[in-house]
Formats: structure tokens, sequence, C-alpha cells
């Protein structure tokens, strides 16, 4: 006879009123304990490893933060020189990658074909069988020192150029705009691309680190981890709102549209500002602030009019939002929000935002896999059963 699951049968599931204790998104779930980063999103602020994002933003480089990140401490000159020296020496692909690459077909997302490129790197490595955590950090160096090669030939090459190889002479984010753009970068623009790459290294528990850290969890590769973190980072309700924010404020076309287009799309319902809202930050996200002052510089010094009209378009926006939604729903703008002015402003293509994330980012999940590793649990969480049991089977003849 047919019956449904008495509560006791998933009492994991259940609270003392015999009710399923359901928490859709894992929403401030804490899967385990962590000293590499802390949002206070009540009050604006972000740490990493117990340093503040303002003062990383201001002293530190991405090398820097990446070693920080993964070895829990500022790294001595010394260390900060061999490291960065590791990097240097792990930018070139081998060949048999470029010819993926120009495989790629060009209609292929860029984060899909970051994917894949990444997982055929991961192939070709002459230690991928070696699976052990211990392995972990020389694997993470080689792919972070990739990962902007990649991304700079998938550009070139979706574009109908060729591939521009790295140099080893260069910062690290010097060298991916150089070999996006084919010339050397200015020092404005290498230290906005730098500045970026600190801010978006890391932050915490999010899906993508989540994605990383429950393929590592099962003790995979780590390139399957990373992938992974690709995987979930590529979803727009994850990586992609600072490409939308930048089409956002080019649909609304001009300073003087602002405010009826706002009225029309936002305060209607049938809308939200992208760029705007966060899961953790219900204040202003503290790297919306330090982005926010480089897109400035940029639409004061560019000389570009498309730079300032959309630095302006965004500026009369974000009033709006600050005054309306952040106040009273706790919807303020956050670092999606600002952050494609300043790739604008340096000429980068907008659908290429989202894989300069993963640039970044590659640092937090590399941290986060080191970190929940060493202590390692498998991620394994239930469902509560809502259907029926002990059905009848009835034979394909016999069925309606």
């Amino acid at each position: 006879m047919p019956r449904k699951p008495t509560p006791d049968m998933q009492k994991w599931c259940v609270d003392e009123k015999g009710q399923p204790r359901i928490n859709k998104g894992a929403e401030n779930v804490c899967v385990d304990e962590s000293e590499i980063c802390f949002i206070d999103g009540f009050h604006s602020k972000l740490y990493y490893r117990g340093y503040s994002i303002e003062d990383l933003a201001q002293h530190s480089t991405f090398e820097e933060t990446a070693y920080l990140l993964w070895f829990g401490k500022l790294p001595t000159r010394n260390e900060l020189k061999e490291f960065d020296q590791k990097l240097r020496d792990n930018r070139e692909l081998p060949e048999a990658a470029y010819d993926v690459i120009r495989e790629i077909p060009k209609d292929t997302h860029p984060m899909e074909a970051l994917r894949t490129a990444t997982s055929f790197v991961g192939n070709l490595d002459p230690e991928k069988q070696k699976l052990g955590i211990e392995y972990v950090p020389s694997k993470a160096i080689s792919l972070t020192a990739k990962l902007p090669t990649i991304v700079a030939a998938l550009a070139r090459v979706k574009d109908g150029k060729e591939p521009v190889k790295p140099r080893s002479d260069l910062s690290h984010a010097s060298n991916f705009l150089y070999m996006l753009h084919g010339e050397e970068p200015s020092e404005e623009w290498t230290r906005s691309m730098d500045l970026s790459l600190v801010l978006y290294a890391e932050h915490e528990m999010n899906a993508s680190a989540f994605s990383t850290v429950v393929v590592g969890s099962t003790l995979s590769d780590y390139y399957s981890a990373i992938v992974g973190g690709i995987g979930a980072l590529r979803g727009p309700l994850h990586g992609g709102a600072n490409e939308e924010a930048v089409k956002q404020f080019n649909e609304i076309g001009s300073l003087d549209n602002v405010d009826k287009w706002y009225q029309e799309n936002i305060l209607s319902g049938k809308r939200r500002v992208m760029g705007a809202g966060h899961r953790v930050y219900k204040s202003y996200d503290p790297r919306a602030r330090i982005f926010r002052e480089h897109a400035k510089r940029f639409a004061e010094t560019s000389g570009i009019p498309e730079v300032k009209k959309l630095y302006d378009i965004a500026f009369r926006l974000e009033e709006l939002v600050m005054g309306q939604l952040c106040e009273t729903r706790g919807i303020c703008t956050n670092v999606d929000y600002w952050s494609g002015i300043v790739y604008y402003a340096m000429n980068i293509p907008i659908e290429q935002y989202t894989p300069i994330f993963a640039i970044a980012r590659i640092a937090g999940w590399t941290a986060h896999l080191l970190e929940y590793v060493s202590r390692n649990r498998i991620v394994r969480p239930r469902l509560y059963y809502k259907g029926m049991l002990d059905l009848e089977y009835t034979l394909v003849d016999k069925r309606g």
C-alpha cells in the first residue's frame, strides 16, 4: 500500500515539532571554520586573513595577495620575489593548448571556453596523477600563472587574431593586458587591473568557492576542483553582473534618461538594478567604493566621452539606489556595479569581464580548497523526501 514517509524516518531533517528544516540555498549555513576571509556585511567591511580590503587595495599586489591567501601570512621580500618568479616561469601554455583554443567554436561563451581550455591544460600536466593536497600549491602556481594566458588567447582568437605569448618581465596584471591588447599597458592601466585582481581574489564561501570545495572534498584532482569553480562562476546569478551593469548603463543611454528609466523599470518592479544587492552585504560593498574612485578617475582623465557618459549615468543611478533601495531594503550597489566601467575604460570587451573575475578568484578558490581538505570531510548533504513509498510497479505493457 503506498504511503508517505513519517518524520521519524528522516529525523536528521526535522525539528522538534516534526517539521522539515529546509534552508534553500544553504543561506547562512556555516559548513566549516575558516581563517581566510571575513565579511561584515552590516558594516561594509571585508578582510583577507585579517587585513582590511582597503589596506590591501592601497598597498598590496595580486601576487602578494595570493601568497597571503594560500599561506596565511604576508610574505617577506625574498618569499614574494621567489613566489612571483614561479608565477612568471609558468605563464606559457603548451602548443597543444593553443591548438585547442583555436578549435573552440567562436560562438562559445567565454566562460565555457575557459572551462574547456582549463580542463585541457590539466590533461597536459605531467604530474596530473598526483592528487594529494601536498601537490596543490605547485599546481596552483602553474594554473594561476596560466589562466591569464588562456583568457587572453581565447579573447584574441574569438576576435580573429593570433594569441600573444606571455612575457616574463611584466607583472601578473601588466602581462595579462599585454597579451590581451598586444601592447604594453600604461602604469595606470596596470595598477587598475592589479587592483581589480586584488578586490576579486576572495569572498568567503560563495557559490564558486563552495563548488571548488565540494569537488575537492571527494579528493578529486586540483583541475577538476577549479573547473567546478569556473562552472559555477559562469552562471549569471554569480558571475556576469558587471557585464550586465555596463549593458544596463548603455541601455539607459544618457544622464537625462536615468530617472525616467529607474521609474519605469525599477520602481515598477519590472526589473532589478544590475550590480545592486548582495546575499551577504546589507550595506555598501567596500570593494565598490574603491572601484568607484578608479572609475571616476578614468572618467575624468581618459579623454573618452563614452567612459564619462557611462560614469555619469552610473553615478546618478547609484544615487537613486542608495537613497531608496539601500536604506529601506538593504539593496546597495556592489563591486560589479563599478568594475565594468573600469574594464570598459581599458578597452576590454564586455564578454571578457567574467573571465577576468576567474583570473582573480582562483586565488580564493585555491585557499579554500587547501584549508578545507587539510581537515577534510566529504560534502554530503541530504534532501527531505516528500514523495510516496511502496508504489506498485506496473509492467510497461499494462500502463495506460
